[in-house]
């Protein structure tokens, strides 16, 4: 069995002006925000074996945060560059290879791969993913490549989806 929970990043930042995209950092709420999840999850969840960011410093600073919080060592986070696009093509072609040694991982990447992934390959329908929402995402196979071999889509069984919303609107 093989588990993958998928981050969108948190809230970033659109004050600084010039930047390219790829180098927007979060904004405050983000930050409070990703400490929140991390903290929820890293208590709900047994620590995923595998994690891997796109290299967007907005997806790098959420993902360090969940890193801290599952007591992650930061040197084995694995950036990976196609991650910061917006097709589900790169994030299925990730987690096609991931190593099968893994048996659970969490990636963090981007809205619009993510909602797509999300609906085509879970079994709840998922309208969408906001900043710093969790999806977890249960395949019955023992190897990653098995989730669309051929181009034959299997899906998988939805075990988790939270938000920062909802936590904070759960503690009010």
């Amino acid at each position: 069995m093989k588990t993958v929970y998928i981050v969108r990043h948190a809230k970033s930042s659109w004050a600084y002006q010039g930047i390219q995209d790829i180098d927007r950092p979060l904004k405050k709420r983000g930050i409070l925000d990703s400490h929140l999840m991390a903290g929820f999850l890293s208590q709900k969840l047994d620590k995923p074996d595998l994690f891997v960011s796109s290299s967007a410093i907005r997806a790098l600073h959420t993902a360090m945060i969940f890193t801290e919080h599952f007591k992650y060592p930061l040197t084995n986070l694995y950036i990976k560059k196609s991650l910061y696009s917006f097709s589900d093509g790169y994030l299925v072609k990730t987690i096609m290879a991931l190593d099968d040694a893994f048996d659970t991982a969490i990636i963090f990447s981007h809205d619009h791969g993510i909602n797509t992934f999300v609906n085509k390959y879970g079994s709840k329908t998922i309208d969408h993913v906001p900043t710093c929402g969790v999806i977890g995402i249960r395949f019955e196979t023992e190897h990653w490549k098995s989730i669309n071999k051929d181009k034959t889509i299997k899906k998988g069984k939805t075990i988790l989806f939270e938000t920062p919303k909802k936590l904070k609107s759960q503690a009010e």
